[in-house]
């Protein structure tokens, strides 16, 4: 098959390509891909469908996909140290999605960071999906020291009694003291879900605390400190793995993207060896 050039774009792929190698980008949500990892972004796993988990897929031709994502599940164990991890959420917020889905009803009661306090759209905020499907509740920060206050929170989580209880923020520079938050989140019988989108990496590094073991359901991009493709994973205790699972795929998403999947496994590679 012919190979057809897009002139247009090109000029502006290679704009973007400037721009990057000779800016100093500080937005912490972005991060550079290794040239070696970029390659797989682009494999021939985007010709391919592969609706379901391995060894129970709805479409035939998917016994090398079922080895990349079994082994793109191995990979995310070992760095993170869980027992379970789901790899195919399209995104963070997919992910976020599927936790909600699959471990709450409509109405039930969410208790968040508050948007302008560093929490995310996914945790509750009223223009984004979370926010009218569920009843959302907020705690903040303390405006003096600008941490979490917990004896507030815990004021908050007794009166409220939320079903689920929500750590993990896109803007809060602090260290997250997942015990508290879990220790909370047991006294009013709510499930803790952490979301490490930003820490990842640092989680995988050991330079911050991990919620693997203490929070009932962790999501995460891949794209942030992990430096992977822009996708979603999450971790879930082993008591609500098929639950999740079931929120992922057939309730929020039809197939994977199998070649993020592949992707997601590389990056969880470069993760487990030591920068040079």
């Amino acid at each position: 098959m012919r190979e057809i050039m897009d002139h247009e774009l090109e000029k502006i792929l290679e704009k973007e390509q400037n721009r990057q190698k000779n800016s100093a980008v500080f937005i912490a949500s972005e991060n550079y891909a290794s040239e070696s990892f970029r390659k797989y972004t682009s494999s021939i796993l985007t010709n391919k469908y592969a609706e379901g988990y391995p060894g129970a897929r709805y479409y035939a031709g998917c016994e090398y996909v079922d080895q990349i994502e079994n082994l793109a599940i191995e990979r995310g164990k070992n760095i993170f140290g869980s027992n379970h991890i789901n790899v195919q959420p399209h995104s963070g917020s997919q992910a976020n999605m599927a936790a909600y889905i699959s471990l709450l009803s409509p109405g039930d009661k969410i208790l968040s960071l508050s948007l302008d306090h560093g929490g995310h759209l996914s945790h509750g905020h009223n223009v984004n999906f979370s926010g009218k499907i569920y009843e959302i509740h907020n705690y903040f920060l303390d405006k003096d020291s600008e941490m979490i206050d917990f004896d507030a929170l815990q004021k908050v989580a007794d009166t409220v009694r939320p079903k689920l209880i929500i750590c993990g923020f896109s803007a809060y520079s602090r260290k997250i003291d997942f015990k508290k938050f879990k220790k909370i989140a047991e006294s009013v019988e709510a499930l803790l879900m952490a979301d490490i989108a930003h820490i990842a990496g640092l989680v995988v590094a050991k330079q911050h605390p991990s919620p693997v073991n203490i929070a009932d359901i962790i999501t995460s991009t891949t794209h942030k400190t992990l430096r992977g493709p822009r996708g979603g994973i999450a971790i879930i205790s082993e008591s609500l793995a098929k639950k999740y699972d079931r929120g992922i795929f057939p309730a929020v998403q039809g197939g994977p993207i199998m070649n993020n999947v592949l992707a997601k496994a590389v990056a969880f590679k470069e993760a487990s060896q030591k920068s040079l």
